[in-house]
């Protein structure tokens, strides 16, 4: 019997579909596919579904945790491809974290909040 797994990956929803798809293309995230009202996005190994299936609660509960060698160049990605203007997203400062992180996060168009992030060690 074979179990052993290949991948994981969270469904993202979007309230604007195709703001959603150019809005993670600009924070860095290649587009691999798009059919169905599904969307295939990865940046390295990292890779998450978004969908045009949109629900309120749902969206401002789900978290997304990203974690990137250099957490400084993602903040700095997100000044330089004008997420806040372009598409009303929401961003916190670089904060250490009491559990050996440096992070910060990005509330996308939809309310999803990405928690980006690097270990310290």
């Amino acid at each position: 019997m074979n179990l052993r797994a290949v991948e994981i990956k969270a469904f993202v929803p979007a309230k604007d579909y195709a703001l959603a798809k150019q809005f993670y293309q600009d924070l860095g995230f290649r587009l691999a596919s798009d059919g169905g009202g599904v969307a295939y996005l990865h940046v390295d190994g990292a890779a998450f579904l978004l969908h045009d299936e949109f629900d309120a609660a749902a969206a401002a509960q789900l978290t997304m945790h990203l974690l990137v060698e250099d957490v400084d160049a993602w903040r700095r990605r997100v000044d330089e491809a004008g997420l806040v203007a372009t598409y009303g997203a929401t961003v916190s400062e670089v904060v250490h974290q009491p559990w050996r992180m440096r992070d910060f996060t990005l509330i996308d168009p939809s309310g999803v909040c990405w928690r980006i992030a690097q270990n310290t060690d």
